[in-house]
């Protein structure tokens, strides 16, 4: 299994909008290290994952998920991967702070 962390933590800082000083200041990393995981050129600690994921609010689970390769997953067995997909920005947008919209496409 070939996981792209560095993927999955640009995709996840970007879905919650946060610059990565933001992000690291959220979890037990510098800027510096954060910087080098979305850059693929370390990989990160089971630790450094669900900080990422307590700093979000989203599974770690999610996050796993979001650094699997297509080879990981057998895209053919879900016909419904727009669904599933949506479902998972859902999740990730979703959380306590209002400025944040709780459904793909909702009015601020």
């Amino acid at each position: 299994m070939d996981q792209d962390y560095g993927k999955a933590f640009r995709i996840v800082r970007a879905a919650v909008g946060l610059r990565q000083a933001e992000l690291a200041e959220r979890m037990p990393i510098t800027a510096s290290q954060l910087s080098l995981i979305e850059a693929g050129k370390r990989q990160p600690s089971l630790r450094v994952v669900e900080a990422l994921a307590k700093a979000v609010g989203a599974p770690a689970a999610l996050i796993t998920l979001l650094a699997s390769t297509p080879n990981d997953i057998d895209l053919k067995a879900d016909h419904n991967i727009s669904g599933l997909a949506n479902a998972l920005l859902r999740l990730l947008l979703s959380t306590k702070d209002p400025q944040y919209p709780t459904e793909v496409g909702a009015d601020e």
